[in-house]
């Protein structure tokens, strides 16, 4: 039987969505390249806001309707297993902690057949390296999909990374709810696992996915210690989430403006080119007009490369879910601005780069064309050549604009 994993939402979603297929593969079914073309959709769902549920049930609705066997993975198959069950009766739905069963479920459902060789690895791979995390953040229904912390040991995703080196793998991105507080449920961290993955010879990438700005901080000396290996993407996402302290209060992130402004300037002494990303909620229940504010002015001050915007999305059995909600116009015309703001002052961090060239690895294929360049910093430039991905290039930056970079190979 062919099949297709189709994943959704988060990084580590993703990552898990290549586990799966994997052990798919091992059962001896027969990878294909679209849903259309296969027996079985593994849908790996996310339900992290309304939108994003809303387009997995009509997903589930398409999948049905075109006679697909669906087996529901990811987010929604724990915290709405039931919406699922109701769309697609008689389907596997598995959560993610029960991944450790998936292999028996599916052989148990479907059979198996003959394992397939394994292929050469894509270019770039993702690699979860704990699941849960360590937060009670009053908006997040992920947490309930995920649980507690749990890191997964260092010596498995030490194997798992130096196969995909091995078999071609030029950037390999480690990720999870909160990478910043891996192995404190096991006694070690971050920066340890990261110099055991470097011990690999090889001439690759590791970018270290995101975490949160009270995770990082105990941590912080040791997760800095790694980027001194140029293997080592300096880049780093740490979601503040609102400039304003009373609105991070009612979130519970558990740190004020202040010390996340604090952290990032700790990181940019010792690193001065390194990318900051981070995210930002507008119109969290109870947000003043001078929260929002205070949230502008932080893009200002943070001048961070890059900015996510999102409108807050109730979400059911979270405690912000039972507080006095803002109405949805205020909440747009808020997410409006603070996209204005951020894209005003990427573009002014991205007009900096302007005919500086940098030493690139070529990871992905545009749409149109064009590959993905990303510098040391983890900065993304579309050039408009044939480069093979997976290969170096040195590429100099011919135009900048708010929310990308143009470049050339360097003569």
């Amino acid at each position: 039987m062919r099949y297709f994993v189709e994943s959704y939402g988060c990084t580590m979603n993703y990552g898990e969505g290549e586990e799966l297929a994997e052990r798919m593969d091992a059962l001896g079914y027969t990878r294909t390249s679209s849903a259309d073309d296969a027996d079985i959709v593994v849908l790996n769902t996310c339900t992290v806001v309304d939108t994003t549920e809303k387009r997995m049930i009509r997903r589930m609705n398409e999948l049905k309707a075109a006679g697909k066997q669906v087996i529901v993975t990811g987010c929604m198959a724990k915290v709405q297993a039931g919406r699922a069950m109701v769309r697609l009766p008689g389907s596997l739905i598995i959560p993610p902690e029960d991944y450790d069963k998936f292999s028996d479920a599916v052989s148990g459902m479907y059979g198996c057949g003959a394992p397939a060789a394994p292929g050469r690895s894509p270019v770039s791979a993702i690699i979860p390296i704990a699941q849960g995390c360590r937060g009670n953040c009053t908006y997040c229904i992920t947490r309930f999909a995920r649980g507690t912390l749990r890191s997964y040991p260092q010596e498995e995703i030490r194997k798992r990374f130096e196969r995909f080196v091995d078999s071609g793998s030029k950037e390999i991105m480690l990720t999870a709810q909160d990478t910043g507080c891996y192995g404190r449920d096991t006694g070690t961290d971050l920066g340890d696992l990261v110099r055991s993955l470097l011990e690999k010879k090889g001439d690759y990438r590791i970018r270290i996915g995101m975490m949160n700005p009270n995770s990082l901080k105990p941590v912080l000396d040791s997760v800095l210690d790694v980027f001194e290996d140029e293997r080592v993407y300096r880049f780093l996402h740490i979601p503040v989430q609102s400039g304003s302290d009373a609105v991070l209060e009612g979130m519970k992130r558990h740190y004020t403006s202040e010390d996340f402004l604090s952290l990032v300037g700790a990181i940019r002494e010792r690193y001065p080119d390194m990318s900051i990303a981070t995210d930002l909620i507008a119109g969290f229940p109870g947000e003043t007009d001078e929260d929002h504010a205070a949230s502008v002015r932080l893009i200002r001050e943070l001048r961070a490369d890059t900015v996510n915007i999102t409108r807050f999305s109730p979400r059911p059995g979270t405690e912000a879910f039972g507080m006095p909600q803002l109405n949805g116009r205020i909440s747009k015309e808020r997410s409006t601005e603070l996209t204005e703001v951020k894209n005003e002052t990427e573009k002014n961090v991205n007009d900096g780069m302007v005919g500086r060239t940098y030493r690139c690895l070529v990871s992905e294929a545009a749409q149109d064309g064009s590959v993905i360049a990303r510098t040391g910093n983890y900065r993304p430039i579309a050039v408009r050549e044939d480069i093979p991905l997976g290969t170096f290039a040195d590429v100099e930056v011919t135009e900048a604009h708010a929310t990308y970079l143009l470049g050339k190979t360097a003569v």
